[in-house]
């Protein structure tokens, strides 16, 4: 005799009956009723599974204007590589998409290889998490024209690069004045000059600290004290990590940042 499965906790009482189904034996419902019941289940189920999947990927999608023909690279740095993780090929249609599998916020690239031998300013650099992102911008002025959204890290990467845009000008104002100040023997001149260079330089780690001190609940908070003031203090550093929270801290930056500290803390003791 075949082997009972009692499914009868899906049926209703008018539904009991035994049937055979597939070499065994269902007892409480009908063949119909087990099988729109089993493959509802089913298809909830793997609806499930598929959100889950969707939850852990990153879309990135969007448009070159004016380009017709080239490749579209989706990068990001491996053991300290730029790798390619994904590529598309255009032509006709300036859209694209990608979808890949993430499991924190970190820096992707956007790579154009344009096939007209000009490697000059080609690469997008952008935050990418969980979600969609959406990157459009124009061929003629493919970095700097580049509008990036659907990224909270990227929205912040965007308020400190604005703020360090300022701080480049200023610095490389002062840097001009003092070579030419040197050049002309106007060593007090040098002097002065270089007293506001050095001043300019703490004032850019200090706003650096407290912007990512201010965002331990994202992943630029490691990402800016690993990539732009790593030789600060250690107990200026130590401020950003003991309140980063413990999702960022479990992140690809926040644990890369929290083993760069205590690497430090030894070779400094």
């Amino acid at each position: 005799m075949s082997k009972a499965f009692n499914v009868s906790a899906f049926a209703s009482a008018t539904e009991r009956k035994t049937v055979f189904l597939a070499g065994t034996y269902v007892d409480g419902m009908s063949l119909a009723v087990f099988k729109s019941r089993f493959f509802g289940i089913s298809i909830i189920a793997c609806d499930k599974k598929q959100k889950k999947n969707l939850d852990e990927m990153m879309i990135v999608k969007g448009s070159v204007e004016g380009l017709r023909k080239g490749t579209l690279y989706l990068q990001k740095v491996i053991d300290t590589i730029v790798a390619d993780i994904d590529s598309t090929v255009i032509n006709g249609s300036p859209n694209f998409e990608f979808m890949v599998p993430i499991e924190s916020a970190e820096i992707f690239y956007l790579y154009l290889n344009k096939e007209d031998g000009d490697s000059l300013n080609d690469r997008i650099l952008f935050f990418g998490e969980k979600g969609t992102i959406e990157i459009n911008t124009l061929l003629k002025t493919f970095e700097s024209s580049a509008k990036i959204i659907g990224s909270k890290n990227q929205e912040l990467l965007q308020e400190y690069q604005s703020f360090n845009r300022k701080f480049n000008s200023q610095n490389l104002d002062l840097m001009k004045d003092f070579y030419q100040a040197q050049i002309d023997n106007k060593s007090k001149l040098a002097d002065s000059l270089k007293q506001k260079i050095d001043n300019l330089l703490e004032r850019r780690y200090l706003y650096t600290i407290n912007f990512a001190a201010r965002n331990t609940n994202e992943n630029i908070a490691p990402y800016l004290a690993l990539t732009q003031v790593y030789d600060a203090n250690l107990s200026l550093l130590d401020s950003i990590a003991v309140k980063m929270t413990q999702k960022v801290r479990n992140s690809k930056y926040g644990k890369e940042f929290i083993d760069f500290l205590e690497k430090r803390r030894k070779k400094e003791n």
